[in-house]
């Protein structure tokens, strides 16, 4: 299917917060706009508040904005997703930009696991998120970046990427930042930078009790890397983070994986069931 042609530049607003009451995690603020609509399906007996973004344009155009505000207050359980995979279509000059914040209160938790962003050939994008943690709080997310259409034999060769992180707890920051530009696929290919991948993909666990040592070594365990999975990772602790990332030739091992260790890290780290929505069944 051919991209949509590109358009005026259409703001996207997303903006949910939860509160507990006596133990039970609910909706206590939503505001959306256009392409932006959030579903909030019932939750499978021991998970908190779940919410579901949904695209209703079907994909970026160049030129779009959107911004996504995700709060959990005190003592609040929350997970936000996404309906499907997000695609960002080939832009020919302008870029696609989003803005996620995420804010998770005192002895909350908070997961943000989207599902996967397939950047088109000449698709540019970028895309900046911001996590405020305060004392005690816990939180979970990441994301899974899939290069070309690949079912189609489409590399992203030229374009943009522009993915900026920053984690505070108590102030204290930490960054993580890709960059690509210029030659992409001499980017991708080289041994390295991504060796070839179809795709990346990054998680961090921030635990409540701010020591990641512990999830690091179970992490570990549950995922021994090797050449006959069809991917690579690698896991490490800094700043009071648990940081996993991961490359492979095939987006679905890589997808199979990152759900793996959400499912693990989330019952390690904040004692919820060891699965995701069913959304990520599909």
């Amino acid at each position: 299917m051919a991209a949509p042609a590109a358009s005026a530049a259409s703001p996207g607003i997303a903006e949910i917060r939860f509160a507990s009451d006596a133990g039970t995690t609910r909706l206590a603020h939503l505001h959306q706009r256009a392409p932006l609509r959030v579903l909030f399906p019932a939750p499978e007996p021991g998970d908190g508040a779940i919410a579901v973004l949904i695209t209703t344009s079907g994909g970026m155009v160049a030129g779009d904005r959107i911004a996504i505000s995700l709060q959990s207050d005190p003592g609040a359980v929350a997970l936000v997703t996404t309906s499907a995979a997000e695609k960002i279509y080939r832009s020919t000059g302008a870029t696609t930009e989003i803005v996620q914040s995420v804010s998770v209160g005192a002895g909350a938790w908070m997961e943000y696991l989207p599902q996967e962003t397939i950047l088109f050939d000449g698709a540019r994008l970028r895309r900046r998120t911001t996590v405020a943690l305060a004392p005690g709080a816990g939180f979970l997310g990441g994301g899974i970046i899939v290069f070309g259409r690949r079912a189609r034999g489409e590399r992203f060769t030229q374009g943009l990427l522009h993915d900026e992180l920053e984690v505070r707890r108590d102030g204290a920051p930490w960054g993580d930042a890709l960059h690509l530009d210029g030659d992409i696929a001499a980017l991708i290919a080289h041994p390295a930078c991504f060796d070839g991948a179809a795709a990346c993909a990054t998680l961090l666990l921030a635990p409540p009790d701010g020591d990641p040592t512990r999830f690091v070594m179970s992490a570990r365990a549950v995922q021994p890397a090797s050449p006959a999975a069809g991917w690579r990772g690698g896991v490490t602790a800094v700043r009071g983070l648990a940081v996993a990332r991961w490359l492979a030739a095939d987006p679905l091992p890589l997808r199979r994986e990152f759900a793996e260790l959400a499912c693990h890290w989330r019952r390690e780290a904040a004692g919820l069931p060891a699965r995701l929505p069913r959304l990520w069944q599909t």
